[in-house]
Formats: C-alpha cells, structure tokens, sequence
C-alpha cells in the first residue's frame, strides 16, 4: 500500500503536482500511527484460571500486564445474574473488574462460570 501510494504521488509530482507528494507522506504517516496504535491493544485479553486453590486474574492492556490472586473460598463475585456491567471479583480489600473484553450479554454466563468453578462444581 506504502509503494503504490508513493508511486502513484511519485508521478504526479514529477508531472509537475507538487503537493501530492507532502500529502501522500502525510498520509503514510497516519497510517503507520494507526498500525501501531492497533499493534499496541493487539494482545489485550484477560486470563482466568484456579491454581493451587486460588483464583488467578492476569489483565493485559497496552503491554501492561496486571495480576491479583485470591484465596478461591473467599472471593465474592458481582454483579449479580442479568446485570450487563463488568464483573467484579472481591476478596478482602482488593478487588478487579473483569469481562471488559466480553460481549455484556454474555457477562452474566461468565460471572455464572466463575461462580461454579469456585464452588468446585
């Protein structure tokens, strides 16, 4: 896409249209900030798993990877069956939001989900 575009400027300016070249740049220019804004949020995602008797949570986010563990028996989950907002996972004074890469219909099952596998059911 890169080439074509400055080809395409390339022979318009050497007919004579001087301008097209600076905007053909400039047009690249926010292109390949578009690609690494997408490259950057590319690997978002959320893991959640049970290891050794305690509910693991690692967020990714921008490169960013942010963990919080709870004791599995203690951890309270919300919002309650039906809500469309994120869920919330609490232990003692520590709390993450979970499900914001989720469709919101689709919350409420995952919150039902992690709610069974606390259990142990």
């Amino acid at each position: 896409m890169c080439v074509v575009s400055l080809g395409v400027a390339g022979f318009f300016w050497s007919q004579g249209a001087t301008l097209v070249l600076p905007f053909a740049v400039l047009e690249l220019i926010v292109v390949a900030a578009a690609f690494l804004a997408y490259a950057r949020h590319a690997t978002d995602g959320e893991r959640i798993c049970l290891r050794d008797g305690r509910l693991v949570v690692e967020q990714e986010m921008a490169g960013r990877t942010k963990r919080c563990e709870f004791a599995r028996e203690w951890v309270q989950v919300a919002p309650r069956e039906g809500g469309d907002q994120m869920i919330e996972l609490r232990c003692g004074g520590q709390s993450v939001k979970v499900g914001r890469f989720l469709r919101p219909e689709l919350r409420p099952v995952l919150a039902r989900e992690i709610r069974q596998a606390l259990r142990g059911a």
